[in-house]
Parts: structure tokens; sequence; C-alpha cells
């Protein structure tokens, strides 16, 4: 029950001063993630980018997800900063070392910060760093992050098993992939037969 309450308190459920802050946390952290996605590119490739600032921005956003309700400025300026610097890597060196396709990096800034924002939810809860505070019967940091590791443990374990699941009955009904040559060519024309002088007629 105590634990219910918490997540109630999450979320405000009414225009006040923890929605506001809500809304604070998020820009600071989305603005945080951007700026140091930015930096690091800059030090790794000598020059930033504007794709890599919007996937930084993106890593923010969902990193703070879970924490909006608990965080404080200077817990979702923290995390905003670690989610970026962690999502840059797994979506540029930790992608090529594993082999794993992912065009859009949906796995690199996305399933990566969201468990990095849910697993520091705990951390940013901590009075210490201005949070809210844990959750009710739970009076220590390590008891908070073992409860988040908890959950996030169960969704990546339930999330794992139905996208098998739905990837299996769509690669039976009408596979997964395209041949090497319609790659080659480009799924706008060899799948949608999109061309210029289609674009152009219409």
């Amino acid at each position: 029950m105590g634990r219910l309450v918490w997540i109630q308190r999450c979320s405000a459920l009414a225009a006040d001063g923890s929605a506001g802050m809500a809304v604070a946390v998020t820009q600071i952290s989305t603005a945080a993630a951007a700026l140091s996605w930015m930096f690091t590119e800059w030090i790794v490739y000598r020059r930033p980018s504007i794709l890599g600032i919007a996937s930084g921005a993106v890593a923010g956003l969902v990193a703070i997800t879970p924490a909006a309700g608990v965080a404080s400025p200077m817990g979702a300026l923290g995390l905003g900063a670690i989610s970026g610097l962690v999502c840059f890597f797994s979506a540029t060196w930790l992608k090529h070392r594993l082999g794993y396709d992912d065009s859009l990096d949906v796995f690199g800034v996305h399933a990566v910060s969201g468990i990095l924002g849910a697993l520091l939810t705990g951390v940013v809860a901590s009075p210490i760093l201005g949070g809210v505070g844990f959750a009710n019967g739970i009076t220590t940091l390590g008891a908070q992050v073992v409860v988040q590791l908890i959950g996030v443990g169960a969704t990546v374990c339930y999330a794992g098993v139905v996208t098998f699941i739905i990837l299996e009955l769509v690669d039976a009904m009408v596979g997964l992939r395209v041949s090497e040559q319609e790659e080659k060519v480009g799924l706008d024309v060899a799948t949608h037969n999109e061309r210029a002088y289609n674009l152009m007629k219409s």
C-alpha cells in the first residue's frame, strides 16, 4: 500500500507545485542531456551535430519520465547529464560492438535511458539530492534502488517475451526482412514504388 501512495504522489493529479516541479525538472533533464551528448560528441568526433543534440534531448526526456514527480532540479540536472553521456556511447560504441541492427537507435536511446532513468529514480528521490523522499516503508537509498531494479527487471522480461512472440508471428505471416537487393535499391522504391516523378505528378 505504501508504494501505491508513492506512485500517486508522483502523479500530481492537480495543477499545483508538484505539477510545476515536474514540468521544470523535465526541461532541465532534457537540456542537460542534450548538452551532455553534444559535448561528448564534440570531444570524440571533434564536432557536434544537430542529430546528436536531438538524440540527447530525447534521452533526457525518456530518463526523467519515471522520476519527474520525485526529482529536484539538481537531481534532474545530474540524471540528464548522465543519460546523455551513457546513451551517446550506447548508440555509437555499444551498437557496433555487439552488432545488433538498430538503424534508429531505439535501443541505444530509448531503452537504455529508460532503464537508467527508472533505476536512478530511486537515487534522485533521495532527500539528500532535494527529492521528495522514498516510498512509504522504505528508509534507505539502497532499498529504494532495489525496488526500482525489480521493476526494471520485470519490465524487461515482459517486454522481451511479448516482443519475441510478436516478431515470430510477423515473421511467419509476412517476414521480417526484405532481400539484400531491396535494401540496396531502397524500400521507398522497392516496396512502396515511390519515385520522384510520382511525387511531381501528385
